[in-house]
């Protein structure tokens, strides 16, 4: 493989990915978790527990998804 072929920016990407982005992305998670937790603990509103749910829906959904790109870059 030549020098400065495309596996040259894949490391850098896989490594700012696994370091910084996934683990702020799992944070996210793990603090709306917790958010909608107390509000259901303390019976808050009903409308806010199911936006907190869906909200770490997504937010579950985006952090396997850079699960599985730094999975798929380390592959290469």
């Amino acid at each position: 493989m030549e020098v400065g072929g495309p596996r040259c920016y894949v490391a850098p990407m896989t490594s700012f990915l696994s370091s910084i982005v996934l683990p702020l992305a799992l944070a996210a998670v793990a603090v709306v978790l917790l958010l909608g937790l107390v509000n259901m603990m303390r019976g808050g509103s009903p409308n806010r527990s199911q936006n907190l749910m869906r909200l770490r829906v997504l937010l579950q959904f985006i952090a396997i998804v850079i699960t599985m790109v730094v999975v798929w870059a380390m592959g290469r």
